[in-house]
């Protein structure tokens, strides 16, 4: 659209967005990048001692390495991306490094080349699921698609693990890297059926944006407040997840199996809750869906530390599954209203998770040193969510300052 300044000439028009892919195209990728991800991630123990004799203390200190590595490639890859104002050819990159990663991991018995290669291939190559979601953002697409496009991941991440347990237990542990490599052979094919359906004419990531239904941008302040808030809701995630086996044995006096039966249900209740957050978003603002989420965690971790029973157990498995899919829906777009930068937005986001992931040690370790035992991870888990929310309400009153609209030359179409 056309803008004039106070008293100046007709400025140029901005460049319009181009338009969101075919939808069952998006799905596809979704689906292709969210399994290459449950195909390497939780096979990639297993991989380092079978292929490369891997000690546990290998082990710990190449899981490190290698997520450090993708902790910087999440920041500087979909930042590279936001100055290129093009997110599909970075993707399409990425898709190839993860097919040379597969061939390097099949082709060596060298821990340190497989060291090598997890990091020099495999953390840019993991930066897909965040171009992905940056592309959408930057096409145009609604709240209620990015949803939709996340729960297919999520499905990713349900089947994804029990389909590479199947594939290593039948054809060998080496033959999750041959799937692995077909799925990147796939997300090759599914990006550049993207890059031909369009021109990558966009408009500037960077430039003045319209207020989102959330209200003005944030100061620097609220920002940092809100990833904080986020790192915390995601720390919580990761020690009630890490501690499920342990407290379910320890305190509920169950066969470990029961552990697995309640994650697997909070997995499976988290797709439709997705789409049904999908709907609700066009109807509530971000942060109110998100006070919804924080309400449903606290009254999770509450009710785990005194739960007694598989029925209650289970039943709770409904609040963990509405929370965890605000968290990973809602704090994803809610991300890309309060940073102007579609993949500078996505990266920071999916990397809470990763910093929640390493604070979720010290709340079981500190938790569970309490008279309550794993008990008291639950409710240290608890406190922790009720912070974040304050964190989160509170940044309603830190606003960055918002600039005359007579003086903006120009809003994105």
């Amino acid at each position: 659209m056309r803008m004039r300044q106070s008293g100046g000439p007709r400025l140029e028009e901005t460049p319009r967005a181009s338009p969101t892919p075919p939808r069952l195209l998006v799905s596809s990728a979704a689906l292709l990048w969210g399994l290459q991800f449950a195909f390497l991630n939780p096979a990639l123990a297993l991989l380092l001692v079978a292929l490369y004799d891997a000690t546990p203390a290998d082990v710990g200190w190449v899981l490190a390495v290698y997520n450090a590595g993708g902790f910087v490639a999440a920041l500087l890859v979909p930042a590279y991306a936001d100055r290129m104002n093009n997110y599909l050819r970075p993707l399409l990159v990425c898709a190839g490094l993860t097919l040379v990663l597969a061939g390097v991991l099949a082709g060596t018995t060298s821990l340190p080349v497989a060291v090598v290669g997890l990091i020099a291939l495999g953390g840019p190559a993991g930066v897909g699921v965040s171009l992905l979601f940056a592309h959408l953002k930057h096409s145009g697409a609604p709240r209620a698609d990015v949803m939709k496009t996340r729960a297919v991941v999520s499905v990713a991440w349900v089947a994804g693990p029990p389909l590479a347990t199947l594939i290593m237990g039948t054809l060998g542990n080496r033959a999750i890297l041959l799937a692995l490599a077909a799925v990147a052979v796939l997300n090759i094919a599914t990006t550049a059926a993207m890059i031909r359906r369009k021109p990558q004419t966009v408009s500037d990531p960077t430039g003045p944006s319209t207020p989102d239904d959330d209200g003005p941008p944030l100061s620097r302040a609220g920002l940092a407040a809100v990833v904080l808030a986020f790192i915390a809701l995601q720390a919580t995630n990761s020690a009630a997840v890490s501690v499920m086996g342990l407290f379910v044995t320890g305190r509920l006096g169950l066969d470990v199996l029961w552990a697995g039966i309640a994650l697997g249900v909070s997995a499976a209740l988290e797709i439709p809750a997705l789409l049904v957050i999908g709907r609700l978003s066009a109807r509530f603002s971000s942060r109110a869906l998100i006070t919804s989420g924080c309400l449903a965690g606290i009254a999770y971790y509450a009710a785990m530390a005194f739960v007694a029973d598989p029925v209650g157990l289970i039943a709770l498995q409904i609040l963990n599954a509405w929370f965890f899919a605000i968290v990973a829906g809602v704090g994803l777009t809610l991300f890309q209203q309060i940073i102007p930068r579609p993949g500078l937005a996505s990266g920071l986001y999916m990397n809470t998770r990763r910093v929640g992931a390493i604070v979720s040690g010290p709340i079981i370790a500190l938790g569970s040193m309490t008279a309550l035992g794993y008990q008291g991870v639950f409710a240290a888990c608890a406190a922790l969510a009720v912070v974040a929310l304050a964190a989160i309400a509170l940044t309603r009153t830190a606003k960055a300052a918002v600039p005359d609209p007579e003086a903006v030359h120009s809003v994105p179409a």
